[in-house]
């Protein structure tokens, strides 16, 4: 009878040992620091949203861990995502936003790159709103396919902007004929050459943005959206194709699926490679929940921050989708790139 006793008082520790481990992860983060790595200085959106992220994220985690922010900019934000996969803890206590460009980098241009964006433990993004190109209505110009047979003329700041690269891509993959002027210094000043009809229009605009500083383009109509590119059509544009939809082959398609990609991103949050399975699932379920939390929501608005969550698991398709583009088109990017 004692041995039976003994027997299940051995199995109950057993129980209770297991249950302890089970909890183990909800219990983690209780007392611990939670750091937000971003790639870019004080101010601007990536940090902004880091920051009112923070405390909305940290209270969807089971121990309601605290914050604090660390700006890492450097190398075209190279350095932080190198930082966060090679030396920054791998308990899941160190997360990080960089650039939506770092995973076409590594493809595309692979300087200074100590990571595999493929491995990375991506946890979700807080999107942005699609960047399109429009065409001032007067120019006659109502689709791409008008540009494929005439010359539109649109204004663009420099060669490593959206002004100039989406364009330029479709000049050399579709055949358009955007006709591009340079030297602006700034998109405001190309909104007013097409209002002063200097240019026929302009690419790299978010279209939240575009409707929130010239609702009148919109409301009459003086503009009209010709493409759009992200992951997915703009319910701001719904009608507009995406600028990948474009393409009439499916290398065509693959080239411009590739160069759409960093917008698709959104503003992406990850982990390092190591961080244990369990771990990262608190972090995207916790991600998740911020993303959809009211207090969130209101203080990315008074912000004027365009939110259009993905899921860590949306996040991670893009991202390994973009590295199954075959080596000979990757090439093709590279030129067009290097064109420029």
């Amino acid at each position: 009878m004692k041995a039976l006793g003994a027997i299940i008082s051995l199995a109950a520790a057993l129980a209770s040992s297991g249950a302890s481990r089970a909890q183990a992860p909800d219990d983690f983060y209780k007392g611990k620091t939670l750091t937000i790595i971003t790639s870019t200085g004080a101010g601007g959106p990536y940090d902004l949203v880091a920051r009112i992220l923070s405390k909305h994220m940290a209270k969807n985690l089971p121990g309601n861990p605290t914050t604090v922010i660390q700006n890492m900019p450097g190398g075209g934000h190279v350095l932080a995502t190198n930082y966060i996969y090679n030396q920054a803890a791998k308990d899941g206590t160190a997360i990080a936003t960089v650039a939506n460009s770092i995973p076409m980098h590594q493809l595309i241009d692979g300087k200074g790159v100590r990571y595999d964006a493929r491995r990375i433990n991506w946890l979700g993004s807080t999107g942005i709103s699609n960047l399109v190109t429009v065409a001032w209505r007067a120019s006659g110009v109502t689709t791409t396919d008008d540009v494929l047979k005439r010359e539109l003329i649109v204004g663009a700041t420099g060669t490593g902007s959206g002004t100039y690269l989406y364009p330029a891509v479709m000049n050399a993959v579709l055949g358009t004929k955007f006709k591009l002027v340079m030297g602006y210094k700034a998109t405001t000043e190309i909104d007013l050459a097409m209002e002063r009809g200097e240019v026929a229009g302009r690419s790299g605009g978010s279209i939240a943005g575009m409707m929130q500083e010239h609702p009148g383009w919109f409301t009459d109509k003086k503009v009209v959206v010709l493409s759009q590119v992200g992951a997915a059509r703009d319910p701001l544009a719904p009608d507009a194709p995406l600028m990948e939809e474009l393409g009439r082959t499916p290398d065509e398609r693959a080239i411009l699926r590739l160069v759409s990609s960093p917008v698709a991103l959104g503003r992406p949050f990850l982990t390092g490679p190591e961080v244990p399975r369990e771990r990262v699932e608190l972090l995207r379920r916790a991600f998740d929940a911020a993303m959809k939390d009211p207090g969130f929501l209101s203080e990315a608005e008074k912000a004027q921050l365009d939110i259009n969550p993905l899921t860590g698991e949306q996040v991670t398709k893009i991202v390994l989708d973009s590295f199954t583009t075959p080596p000979e088109l990757v090439d093709r990017i590279r030129a067009i790139v290097a064109q420029q």
